[in-house]
């Protein structure tokens, strides 16, 4: 299928047609009928990359690409993506803005500007684009572009499919879905059967169906981007009342820099303390708005409120008030997107209430790791210093060094207003008086729930009931996030103000009837482990089980950023007898006898020492010591055999991942063995390269109290690539140290044995590209896959991050099916 898009690509060019061989099966009257409907979001960045890299082989001069879809549905992001791999200039089509409306309007983008910019640059001149200031709502400058600079130029925008520029176009790409899609399934469900999709798209998107959603058709690749906000990557945020007085914070911000208030704060005065020093501070003013449901009471959880922030003629908008907290940190999700202006005018329209709305004004700096920031809240009269990062130990580790010890504010700013002053209402319609249609309503908004789009796949467009680029139905949505509830075999005594420890030891948790992605997953993880904090107190033992490369080290140890706690592979109980005869995934190979006293150690909160496992050299090189405490009271062991009966019994807390590259390379051997005539099922695809997970991991899984599907592709997600740069000539290790860092020098010595498998009905006597292969590699009696080509992008090998550990049974299954 991949090669077939990128071939589509030629023959439906833009400004430049490439002539293919004419064949009578590859010629289409429409390519709406020939393509693939929509690909998903990693799929869609690599088959760019490639479509890219194939037509600059074979035509001269510029190749450009045109990324269009409505707001919020990931364009940027993918251009940047395909920007940081390709090294190519990238346009945005908001500095071609000529007036400061709505931010969607058509008219307020100078075409003929940009047009003329991209004919400089396919003529080999250099040109000058705008630069749109939108704090001061007009152009400010220019920005030159070299011709010769780059062989790729990217414009995105809204309308960068739109008909004026597709004549410029070589490659386009349509992105809908992100925000764009789970804003309209949120609304649908907030406000039940009473408005038709149709109307919705009307409402909020009022320009969407008119302007974009017809040009989006006209793409050669078409992305359906699911993603949704999501704990992967969080904002770690501490934040105290500011000690400064007023006076002083307007001296700050005149002078614009944050410096002098961050000296005042060393515990000691001296300026190098900080590392904050001489850094420029930012100002910007917000105004900020959370919006409740129609018919939903003043009871209503604020996870289930729209927030929308204003910042000079920008919106940004974020479904709910979703955050953790742990301890004194606040956990935030990267959830905000920017919509346009008439967004806001739609959602009141359709019945949402502004119950909230403050202004706050910030002056921040940061240091490239940490930011700091200075935040007044109008309604609250408040000033606040806030420290921001995506480590927490980094945030926390700041703090620290500028002494500054709380004490910690917990609440967001929405909670102090609510609790100060009630719920000032704000050019807020009256509720309906219908007190039964009150009622059904209240039933259709339960809370939380941050939604993800589950994609309808069709392969034909005359499938289609509605257009690719409209939202699932509400039939087609995940269900909504559930809360955890605990089970016991002993209920307390009656009247007992302190619950008996026994009744501790017999509370369990209520597993959750169905399976996640991988962000609630994250989410409901966290939720977990708080539930058992709160109801059975420390410590808490987390077990996370599933196959080889389904993501369970991932999901461990983003978990233990949020929360703050040890993880511990099952990696360090192997035999070394067992390992040297390659039994890496038999379930003998654990010492079980020191896993169950480290575990009883923790459970009891004694010191123990946990096995360090060298998995070069086949032996245990050591031990460290762990010790339960109030500041780090959760362990999670993670491993294949995490969920083992004679495992799982003494956790707390059983989770199951299953997914990610072991489901692709499933996916895979059924591909190359279709390509030769021999279709095979799924199960006979994990009877023949996973037996053991079959026989011995598998039935474990479902026992659970969560099970999440990991639908994450590292395959083809350019979040999971290394740059290399290789190089034959000989250099010294001392020459290298005199050039870089030492103290950022990681250094290591590996002997490998690669070994290519061809696929099956490959010729045996043809030349074999790297896309023809499955690499297995042995280091020290370890096996590792990896099953896609890298990418090259001039002196750079752009390498997936995919290897993952398989075991001999693997391999042979491997050999088994040709």
């Amino acid at each position: 299928m991949d090669d077939d898009v990128v071939q589509r690509v030629f023959q439906e060019g833009g400004r430049d047609y490439y002539q293919q061989p004419s064949t009578s099966s590859s010629s289409s009257s429409s390519i709406l009928q020939s393509l693939p409907l929509h690909v998903s979001f990693d799929h869609g960045y690599y088959l760019l990359v490639k479509s890219i890299q194939e037509l600059r082989e074979k035509k001269e001069g510029l190749v450009t690409v045109g990324i269009g879809g409505p707001s919020g549905s990931g364009k940027t992001s993918l251009a940047e993506k395909v920007a940081s791999v390709i090294g190519c200039n990238f346009v945005s089509m908001e500095n071609y803005r000529v007036g400061v409306d709505d931010g969607n309007d058509l008219d307020s983008i100078d075409f003929d500007t940009l047009v003329q910019n991209l004919q400089d640059l396919i003529n080999g001149k250099d040109t000058m684009t705008p630069v749109f200031d939108f704090q001061e709502k007009r152009r400010v400058g220019s920005k030159a572009i070299k011709s010769f600079s780059s062989g790729v130029v990217i414009v995105d925008g809204t309308y960068a499919l739109h008909a004026r520029l597709r004549s410029v176009l070589d490659i386009r790409v349509a992105v809908v879905g992100g925000v764009h899609f789970s804003l309209l399934s949120k609304v649908q469900y907030d406000i039940g059967d009473s408005c038709s999709l149709d109307y919705l798209i009307d409402s909020i998107f009022p320009l969407f169906r008119k302007h974009i959603e017809p040009d989006l058709h006209h793409a050669q690749i078409r992305i359906n981007n699911s993603f949704v906000s999501s704990f992967r990557e969080p904002i770690y945020k501490l934040k105290c009342k500011s000690e400064v007085r007023w006076q002083m914070i307007r001296l700050i911000l005149h002078r614009l820099y944050i410096r002098s208030y961050l000296f005042m704060k060393s515990p000691n005065g001296d300026p190098s303390a900080s590392t904050f020093h001489g850094k420029e501070a930012m100002m910007d003013n917000f105004i900020e708005m959370y919006l409740r449901p129609p018919s939903a009471s003043e009871e209503a959880r604020i996870n289930d409120w729209i927030k929308v922030r204003q910042s000079g003629i920008r919106y940004y908008l974020s479904l709910g008030d979703q955050r953790i907290v742990d301890r004194h940190y606040i956990i935030r999700p990267k959830a905000e997107f920017e919509v346009g202006r008439m967004t806001l005018g739609g959602l009141l329209a359709l019945g949402y209430n502004v119950v909230v709305s403050y202004k706050r004004a910030s002056t921040s700096v940061s240091n490239g790791n940490v930011s700091v920031s200075l935040e007044t809240i109008d309604s609250l009269g408040e000033t606040y210093m806030v420290l921001r990062g995506t480590n927490r130990k980094t945030v926390g580790a700041e703090a620290s060094r500028m002494g500054i010890c709380g004490p910690w504010i917990t609440k967001s700013y929405l909670e102090m207003i609510l609790e100060t002053k009630g719920v000032p209402r704000i050019n807020t319609p009256p509720l309906t008086s219908n007190a039964s249609s009150i009622s059904n309503q209240e039933q259709l908004i339960a809370a939380p729930k941050p939604l993800r789009i589950t994609p309808n796949l069709v392969n034909r467009l005359e499938d289609l009931s509605q257009p690719w680029t409209r939202s699932p139905t509400k039939s087609k949505m995940e269900p909504v996030l559930a809360t955890w509830h605990f089970i016991s075999s002993d209920p307390p005594l009656a009247g007992g103000s302190v619950i008996d420890p026994s009744f501790r030891d017999s509370l369990h948790l209520a597993p959750m009837p169905d399976s996640y992605d991988l962000d609630r997953g994250l989410l409901l993880a966290v939720q977990a482990i708080q539930a058992v904090l709160e109801n059975k107190g420390l410590p808490v033992i987390v077990g996370i089980g599933g196959p080889s490369g389904s993501g369970k080290t991932s999901l461990a140890r983003k978990m233990a950023n949020i929360v703050g706690c040890e993880v511990i592979s099952l990696e360090s109980y192997y035999k070394s007898e067992q390992v040297k005869d390659f039994k890496y995934d038999e379930f003998s190979s654990l010492d079980l006898r020191l896993l169950s006293k480290n575990i009883d150690d923790i459970r009891n909160f004694r010191r123990t020492k946990v096995p360090i496992f060298d998995l070069e050299t086949g032996t245990r090189s050591g031990f460290k010591e762990l010790e339960v405490s109030e500041d780090c009271g959760v362990v999670i062991f993670e491993g294949v055999y995490a969920l083992h009966p004679d495992i799982r019994n003494s956790l707390d807390l059983w989770i199951a991942v299953v997914g990610g590259v072991h489901s692709h390379l499933i996916s895979r051997v059924q591909r190359d063995k279709s390509r030769v005539g021999c279709f095979m099922s799924q199960n006979e695809v994990m009877t023949t390269v996973f037996p053991m997970f079959q026989q011995h991991i598998e039935p474990h899984l479902v026992h659970a109290h969560l099970k999440i599907r990991n639908d994450f592709d590292p395959v083809l997600s350019p979040e999971s690539s290394l740059f290399v740069l290789k190089s034959n000539k000989q250099v010294a290790y001392q020459e290298i140290l005199r050039i870089l860092d030492p103290a950022k020098i990681c250094s290591s010595v590996q002997n490998f044995i690669d070994i290519y498998f061809r696929l099956p009905g490959i010729p045996a006597n043809g030349q074999l590209a790297e896309s023809d292969c499955i690499r297995v590699r042995i280091c020290e009696g370890r096996f590792a896959l990896l099953i896609r080509e890298p990418i090259r992008e001039g002196n750079f090998i752009i390498q997936p991050k995919v290897d993952f550990d398989i075991s001999i049974c693997t391999v042979a299954g491997l050999l088994n099916l040709g």
